[in-house]
């Protein structure tokens, strides 16, 4: 006898949870501001920073990997104790807004070593809203739709940084970085106001 397949199903956004739904779309602000200054970051920091080269890029790239990675282990562990979702959403929340704040401070600065305290900041930020990011769309995903889901969020936010990546270069070009940078700022901070949503749909017990 032979084994029946199931036809494969069209992915349908209106059945995917409206967290999933959120969190992607928020996400998708939030790297997709960020991907507007990919592309021309190290260039604006040659030409900001007196006597700076790709080595102090690399440096500041290297504090804030660092400082992220170190600090998303302990995070996690905090909001693994802490009873209910709403203290992940919080987290989460202040953690994309205080992103919205480091494409301004990048104007500010004209020393390589307050670069790195900007990048020590980002990373800081960083190592809060991926745990508390992953932790509700983990709890939040479709039993069942896990693959689709997962592929569906990375596609979507691959796809809006690819798009970020080029526009980011032209509104460089043509109005400066200034305009860049605020940009990159107000599209985070839309990312992290995308989340009031499902605000109501957190969890007061991790257990409910």
């Amino acid at each position: 006898m032979e084994k029946q397949i199931t036809p494969v199903r069209y992915f349908n956004l209106k059945s995917v949870s409206s967290v999933i739904r959120y969190l992607t779309l928020a996400d998708l602000f939030v790297a997709g501001g960020f991907g507007l200054i990919g592309p021309i970051f190290a260039v604006y920091i040659v030409e900001t920073i007196p006597n700076a080269g790709v080595d102090i890029v690399g440096i500041a790239t290297m504090i804030y990997l660092v400082t992220k990675s170190l600090g998303q282990i302990p995070m996690g562990n905090l909001i693994d104790k802490i009873k209910g979702e709403r203290d992940d959403f919080w987290f989460l929340f202040f953690g994309y807004a205080l992103y919205s704040i480091i494409p301004l401070l990048y104007l500010f600065i004209k020393t390589p070593y307050q670069l790195y305290l900007v990048e020590f900041l980002l990373g800081i930020f960083a190592a809060v809203v991926f745990p508390s990011w992953y932790a509700i769309f983990t709890r939040h995903i479709d039993k069942g739709k896990e693959g689709i889901e997962w592929g569906a969020y990375n596609t979507l936010v691959d796809l809006g940084g690819a798009f970020a990546a080029g526009i980011g270069g032209l509104i460089a070009v043509s109005f400066g970085f200034k305009i860049l940078f605020i940009s990159a700022s107000i599209c985070a901070l839309l990312g992290a106001l995308g989340l009031i949503p499902i605000y109501k749909e957190m969890r007061i017990s991790k257990k409910d």
